[in-house]
């Protein structure tokens, strides 16, 4: 029995085709992976079965409760912890309606009749209305949520105290609050938008080990290569053409595997379609100019001084008509040849980091360097950061790695020691907020302001990135993360650094830009400053140097 089912759904945003006709059936056990390049519809996609998105046309139909988790964390200003794992649980949700049950239960009359149920009272409607209300917050662990709240806080290394603000949280603590509010979710079905992003290694264990074991159905929108490998037991992929998807059993191997045999098969029917109606086309052509020399040379005067035989030269006249007839219908076979279409060259991202001027030998140094942030402490930390050096810093969420990253650009004040960056150090950035340009701004105009190109230059180079007309015009703050990631990135490039600074760079981007990030921080003779969970990344990405980032102190190696 399915626990979730959509047929037909279609979307669209103004004249933008978003979905178009997806079916799709989500049973307990399924963990259904859904990809496609940014701006496909994947997180429409999860909105729509979750009843955040009227759909255009089709229906989606739920047999069981379904918890949604969006890409962006969404803490509110006046949310505590505890609030917070209570709304994304459904729990707040289901006790509201509980409450609202009782009010009803209490201030009904005991025999009013209920308008088009005679002869049922509306204290049993009422009754049943409690009952209902009471099972949805019994299924979705109301009651004992705070207990299991606190012992799992101590396991993820969140604050004891839920009541505290979850605002404030930093960005390791939201990603570890997020990945709380999926382990003590108990939804039939889960909706999942990039569970992974910011989530650092035990983090990913401990979700994909959840996630093998969750007994009711699962659909992730991810691009992390080695969780899809663990989790996905099916893959759903969204076409950027026709916005159909298509499904693909057996896991995400097996979806790589049949992808690339489907892609050669097509590859190898059009080039031998192609090769059938060129070879038919030009038989037909020597046909027909045979013919008309045939013709011509039957009807010319030197033919009736050869030949005077008039019956002779009527013959030769017939063939020459007879092998046009034959062109005729060597181009009648060509026309009947079932067409197939020549298989689409997707668009591609290329990228390419080229060093600006050769920094000095020494990039960055921190001395005795100590920052505070409230009851956290980083340091002392000493340091040195040499040209040309490949550094990825590891270490847990909460440990302080973008805190190091922002001490030895100089973005934080010290408590203690100093930090010196080199006079000709150029710094390329990409911050794990992804809040580069301003919210307000259209994207055009915010690029201009950071990169100092004119309009037209800006519009050129974010087309590069997948960023059209119509997204060059918006708001930052109504792009995707995926899209404000490609502005980030087409940023960087331009900027010509020698000193990149990534901190994790492959968050909201779709698996063809993450390889292309791979050849380019591949190849880049820069310095470079990484902070990743990617487990992929971190293997493609040649390294020369490894921070482990642990309690607050900085360990090599």
């Amino acid at each position: 029995m399915s626990l979730l089912t959509a047929r037909g759904l279609t979307v669209s945003f103004g004249a933008i085709s978003v979905l178009h006709q997806v079916d799709m059936a989500v049973a307990a056990g399924d963990r259904i992976a859904v990809v496609g390049p940014n701006g496909v519809g994947k997180s429409t996609l999860l909105r729509a079965l979750a009843g955040l998105v009227t759909p255009d046309s089709g229906v989606v139909q739920a047999n069981g409760t379904v918890g949604h988790l969006p890409q962006e964390r969404d803490r509110g200003n006046d949310e505590t912890v505890l609030g917070y794992l209570a709304r994304r649980t459904g729990v707040l949700a289901a006790e509201r309606a509980l409450q609202q049950a009782a009010g009803s239960l209490t201030s009904t009359p005991a025999r009013a009749e209920g308008p088009g149920l005679p002869g049922r009272s509306v204290e049993a409607n009422a009754g049943a209305a409690y009952a209902a209300a009471l099972d949805a917050y019994l299924a979705l662990g109301g009651p004992d949520l705070e207990v299991r709240a606190t012992e799992l806080a101590a396991d993820l290394g969140l604050p004891g105290d839920l009541s505290r603000p979850a605002a404030g949280l930093s960005g390791g603590q939201a990603a570890r609050l997020a990945l709380a509010s999926v382990l003590l979710a108990r939804f039939d079905v889960l909706l999942l938008d990039e569970p992974t992003n910011d989530l650092d290694l035990v983090g990913l264990d401990l979700l994909e080990t959840h996630l093998e074991g969750y007994r009711g159905g699962v659909v992730v929108v991810s691009h992390d290569r080695a969780f899809l490998d663990r989790v996905a037991s099916e893959v759903l992929q969204i076409d950027p053409h026709s916005r159909e998807a298509t499904a693909y059993r057996g896991g995400w191997h097996a979806y790589v595997a049949e992808l690339e045999r489907d892609r050669a098969q097509a590859a190898q029917a059009f080039q031998a379609y192609a090769a059938k109606r060129d070879e038919l086309i030009e038989r037909a052509r020597r046909q027909r100019e045979w013919a008309r020399s045939g013709e011509r040379a039957a009807k010319s005067a030197a033919m009736r001084r050869k030949e005077p035989d008039k019956n002779i030269r009527r013959g030769r006249a017939e063939a020459a008509q007879q092998l046009g007839a034959r062109a005729a219908a060597t181009l009648r076979a060509a026309d009947r040849l079932v067409p197939v279409s020549e298989p689409r060259k997707e668009w591609e991202l290329r990228l390419r980091f080229g060093a600006a001027a050769r920094s000095g030998d020494v990039v960055a140094v921190l001395s005795d360097a100590v920052v505070r942030r409230g009851p956290f402490r980083l340091g002392p930390v000493n340091l040195q950061v040499n040209w040309a050096d490949r550094i990825l810093i590891k270490g847990v969420n909460g440990s302080g790695k973008s805190t190091l990253l922002q001490a030895l650009l100089g973005q934080v004040p010290l408590a203690a020691g100093r930090c010196v960056l080199g006079p000709a150090v150029r710094v390329g950035e990409i911050n794990q907020a992804r809040a580069t340009f301003e919210g307000q701004a259209r994207l055009v105009d915010a690029f201009c302001s950071r990169s100092g190109l004119v309009p037209e230059q800006a519009r050129t180079l974010l087309a590069k990135f997948g960023l059209g007309a119509d997204d060059v015009v918006r708001q930052v703050a109504s792009l995707s993360p995926g899209e404000r990631t490609r502005a980030d990135l087409a940023l960087l490039m331009h900027s010509g650094a020698n000193l990149l600074v990534l901190d994790e760079p492959t968050n909201h981007l779709d698996l063809a830009a993450i390889e292309q990030l791979e050849l380019a921080l591949d190849r880049y003779d820069g310095t470079l400053l990484l902070v990743s969970h990617d487990r992929r990344l971190a293997e493609q990405v040649r390294i020369s140097r490894v921070l482990t980032v642990r309690a607050g102190a900085v360990l090599e190696g």
